[in-house]
């Protein structure tokens, strides 16, 4: 079972819209810091947006105005809803669940292209 599943990926048009989902299993997701990170092909890892378990929220200045991080309790989901997406945004987004301040869980990563 894989802990961590990103899913929502996908070409989109600058200016576009998406939705990234992060699906957990086989942990108590509720009480776990959550991260998204992005990738780039040729840079470094770059941090995007976190969530602790109480939902205080931060975002990097690339992120801040044009996406929202949240989570669902519930339903062991966290999400990532990025507006007026641009082509400097594409990347594989990755999901990270952290505990007591280290990396506990990480996701396989969903693409993300925006393009015209």
């Amino acid at each position: 079972q894989v802990p961590l599943v990103e899913s929502g990926g996908g070409l989109v048009q600058p200016g576009g819209s998406l939705t990234l989902s992060c699906v957990a299993s086989g942990f108590t997701f509720r009480n776990y810091f959550m991260k998204w990170h992005r990738q780039a092909p040729g840079k470094e890892r770059e941090f995007v947006a976190s969530i602790t378990s109480d939902s205080e929220i931060r975002y990097s200045d690339s992120a801040k105005g044009r996406f929202a991080i949240s989570r669902d309790n519930a339903k062991n989901t966290l999400f990532l809803q990025m507006n007026n997406l641009k082509p400097e945004d594409s990347a594989v987004y990755y999901c990270d669940a952290y505990r007591f301040g280290v990396q506990a869980y990480w996701g396989q990563g969903t693409q993300v292209t925006v393009s015209s």
